[in-house]
C-alpha cells in the first residue's frame, strides 16, 4: 500500500523482497478458442496486459464498479482500436448506473471514426443468468460484498468469486463440481466487506474444488508463509500467473 516508513509501501507482513508479493489490482483476462473476456478493469490494466502479453480483448465483464475494478477503463480506447469495434460490456443494472454515471463518454454511440475515446455496448445480466461473452458460456450468480454486491462467474470447470464476504445457496449450487476455483481472501482476520482465510478453508471444505487459489490478498497474507501453511490444493495466485482448463 502507499506510505511506508520510508515512502516506498507499507507491507504489512508481507516481505518486500519476495517478487511474488508485488500485486497489482483485480483484473483477470479468460481466453478461450482464440477468443478473450477481461474481467474488470483495474487502474492497473495497461501494464497488467503489456507484462501478460495480451494481444487484445474482445468482450468485458464487470463484477461491480469500485473503483479498483473500474478506474483502467479509459485504455479500453486501444483494445477498441485493435479489435476495430465496440466491445460489448457484461454487468448488473447497478453496476451499469455507476459506470455510466462516471464514464459516460464510453458509453456514446460510435461514430465509425477512429477510436479517441472507449466505446462500450452495454449487455445487463442478471444473477442466475447463463450468458454469451466472448463466445464463452457464462453464468454469473450473486456475491455478498458486505454493503453491496457483486458478480461471480461460472466456466464450465472454472469459477471465479473476487471480492466477496458471503455466499447464498444459489451460489453454492451453481459452484457445485467446480474444479478450479478462484477466490477473495483478503486477510487472516475478518473483514466487513472480503472473505478472509479461515473462511475461504471452510467454502473449500463444503465445495470440494480440485484446485482453489487465493486473489485480491492484502498486506496480512504474505505468498511464501501461504504456499507454507495452506493445504494440498490451495495456493496464493500472483500476478501474471497462467491456468489451464479443458472444456471451457
Amino acid at each position: 500500500m502507499i506510505g511506508g516508513p520510508d515512502g516506498r509501501g507499507d507491507w504489512g507482513m508481507c516481505d518486500p523482497n519476495e517478487p511474488k508479493n508485488r500485486r497489482s489490482r483485480a483484473s483477470i483476462v479468460i481466453e478461450n478458442n482464440g477468443k478473450r473476456l477481461l474481467v474488470d478493469t483495474s487502474p492497473d490494466l495497461r501494464s497488467q496486459l503489456l507484462a501478460c502479453a495480451v494481444p487484445g480483448i474482445d468482450a468485458i465483464c464487470y463484477t461491480h464498479a469500485h473503483a479498483d475494478h473500474i478506474t483502467g477503463l479509459d485504455d479500453v480506447r486501444i483494445l477498441n482500436r485493435i479489435a476495430r469495434r465496440p466491445l460489448e460490456a457484461f454487468c448488473t443494472a447497478t453496476t451499469l448506473e455507476e459506470l455510466q454515471h462516471r464514464f459516460g463518454y464510453a458509453f456514446r454511440p460510435w461514430d465509425g471514426g477512429n477510436f479517441y475515446r472507449p466505446t462500450l455496448l452495454a449487455r445487463m445480466v442478471s444473477p442466475g443468468e447463463r450468458v454469451s461473452m466472448a463466445g464463452m458460456d457464462v453464468v454469473v450468480f450473486e456475491q455478498d460484498h458486505g454493503f453491496s454486491r457483486t458478480l461471480g462467474l461460472r466456466i464450465g470447470p472454472f469459477a471465479y468469486s473476487t471480492d466477496v464476504i458471503r455466499l447464498d445457496d444459489a451460489a453454492f449450487a451453481i459452484l457445485e463440481g467446480v474444479h478450479t476455483w478462484l477466490v477473495d481472501c483478503f486477510q487472516r482476520p475478518p473483514h466487513r466487506t472480503h472473505a478472509n482465510l479461515e473462511q475461504v478453508l471452510e467454502w473449500v471444505k463444503y465445495l470440494r474444488p480440485r484446485r482453489t487459489v487465493l486473489v485480491h490478498m492484502g498486506t496480512d497474507l504474505d505468498w511464501t508463509w501461504l504456499s507454507n501453511h495452506l493445504p494440498a490444493g490451495i495456493e496464493p495466485a500472483f500476478d501474471g500467473m497462467m491456468l489451464h482448463f479443458d472444456d471451457v
